[in-house]
């Protein structure tokens, strides 16, 4: 355990400065003797680095690249209340939503490596977004940030209101298949997974639905209440409590969710190829001081593990799913590909 005294408690001697109670030299006033003096000098030589000790170092800046009340949000804000809670610091939480998350990834790409400032990601700003639109991206995913462990997962899912004329996804694709641009959905932006998602269901029922991109997924619920959307795909947290409460349907899921087994996926519904989902991970600025990763992985671990979040995080549609940092890197070579063969299907890049 380390013992911090003030600088004004200490006293020199012989060019040493020590407390005055210091057990090296009852005999106050007195210089220590030169086997004392190498014992302090070995002592220092072996310490641990100050770094080590002092980190973090005053409140962590969380950056999460979602709007404000997005269910990723919530749930980046009740990891960061665990985590603030294991590392003895307040979390700040900058939600800087914007072009399919790359604003808020930039901005801590471009931060001090102290490790005083991370990043919550949703999967758009390492691999939808520099696969549909890679001139927009100001960072290298790979050299730019030191991932820190995967968090959560959740369904991507295409809901229309309560209230829609479509019953089914049948039904949606007929409407969108007679009506050129007639059908539009509402996603959390270009580059975002609800993007790729749209255009993945076109290629693959020759639907012509129509993108329209937000700000972030509660803009473009909130678009699709006041029926200025005629659907939104989303991550699943985000319509769950609308699903619940019929004031929604679900017409297909990336994956299956316990909750809701009735909504089918795209295998489900007979074609060839299931549509991509949304996670969330911990990212640090590439080139932090290893200290910062030895103390950030294993709490990252334990928060992501904690049974208590985990079932606050279920009823919005969020599965948490720890994968160690070198996982996630893995993940997001494996994602990458998927998405850029997907695009190319879909002909949305060459």
């Amino acid at each position: 355990m380390a013992v911090v005294v003030s600088f004004e408690d200490r006293i020199e001697y012989s060019g040493v400065r020590l407390p005055p109670d210091s057990p090296l030299d009852p005999m106050i006033g007195r210089p220590l003797p030169t086997l004392a003096l190498a014992m302090l000098a070995l002592t220092a030589a072996l310490a641990p680095p100050a770094a080590a000790q002092n980190y973090p170092r005053g409140p962590i800046t969380l950056v999460i690249p979602v709007a404000a009340g997005d269910a990723a949000d919530v749930a980046g804000r009740l990891m960061a209340e665990d985590l603030g809670r294991q590392l003895g610091v307040a979390f700040v939480i900058v939600n800087k939503p914007g072009a399919g998350a790359v604003l808020g990834a930039n901005e801590v790409a471009r931060a001090k490596k102290d490790g005083q400032t991370l990043l919550l990601s949703v999967n758009s700003a390492f691999t939808f977004r520099p696969v549909l639109d890679p001139t927009t991206i100001p960072y290298d995913t790979a050299a730019d940030f030191a991932p820190l462990g995967l968090a959560t997962r959740t369904p991507a899912v295409l809901a229309v209101r309560g209230d829609a004329p479509w019953a089914d996804f049948a039904q949606l694709i007929v409407e969108a298949k007679r009506d050129t641009g007639g059908v539009r959905v509402g996603t959390a932006g270009v580059g975002s997974s609800g993007h790729i998602v749209v255009e993945t269901i076109n290629a693959l029922t020759g639907a012509r639905i129509t993108m329209v991109p937000y700000t972030g997924a509660s803009p473009a619920v909130t678009s699709l209440q006041g029926k200025f959307v005629d659907g939104v795909v989303v991550s699943l947290g985000a319509v769950a409590q609308h699903l619940r409460s019929g004031a929604m349907r679900g017409l297909a899921l990336s994956s299956k969710s316990p909750e809701f087994p009735r909504i089918p996926t795209m295998t489900e519904l007979g074609y060839a190829q299931d549509l991509l989902g949304v996670w969330m991970a911990f990212f640090a600025p590439s080139g932090v001081p290893r200290e910062v990763t030895d103390t950030l992985v294993p709490a990252i671990e334990r928060t992501v593990k904690n049974p208590a979040i985990a079932a606050r995080l279920l009823p919005l549609g969020m599965i948490q799913d720890y994968r160690p940092p070198a996982a996630v890197t893995d993940e997001l070579r494996s994602e990458y590909r998927t998405v850029e063969t997907v695009a190319k299907r879909a002909g949305l890049i060459p």
